[in-house]
C-alpha cells in the first residue's frame, strides 16, 4: 500500500481544514487506517484511527470533538477533518495504514506510512 497525503495548510487558530490520504492498492478496504503528527521538538504522536469498515474510530484526547476520522472506501481514501484548531495542532501530519491495527497508538506497529503534509495553525 503507498499512501498519499494531502490537505495541509496555514490556517488562523478556531479555523478548519481536511487533510486527506490517498491509498493505491485494491485491498484498502482491509486495512486500518489513521493519522499520526509530528510538531517540531515534540515526539511523534496518535492522533485518530478508523477500522476498515468506518464504524470504529479513535482519538486522543486533544483532538477529540474537534477532529474527525472518516475513509471512502470506494475512492481508497481516509480523511481527517480538523475544526477549532490550535496553535498547538500545529504538525507535520502523516497518514498510516496496517492490516491487523486499528487504533494503536504505536507508530511502530503500523507498516505503512505516507509522506507528511505540513499543518500550521497560528495565533
Amino acid at each position: 500500500v503507498q499512501l498519499q497525503a494531502s490537505g495541509g495548510g496555514l490556517v488562523q487558530a478556531g479555523g478548519s481544514l481536511t487533510l486527506s490520504c490517498a491509498a493505491s492498492g485494491r485491498t484498502f478496504s482491509r486495512y486500518g487506517m489513521g493519522w499520526f503528527r509530528q510538531a517540531p521538538g515534540k515526539e511523534r504522536e496518535f492522533v485518530a484511527g478508523i477500522n476498515w469498515s468506518g464504524d470504529s474510530t479513535y482519538y486522543t484526547s486533544s483532538v477529540k470533538g474537534r477532529f474527525t476520522i472518516s475513509r471512502d472506501n470506494a475512492k481508497n481514501t481516509v480523511y481527517l477533518q480538523m475544526n477549532s484548531l490550535k496553535p498547538e495542532d500545529t504538525a507535520v501530519y502523516y497518514c498510516v495504514a496496517d492490516e491487523t491495527v486499528v487504533g494503536g497508538i504505536r507508530g511502530e506497529l503500523y507498516d505503512y506510512w505516507g509522506q507528511g503534509t505540513l499543518v500550521t495553525v497560528s495565533s
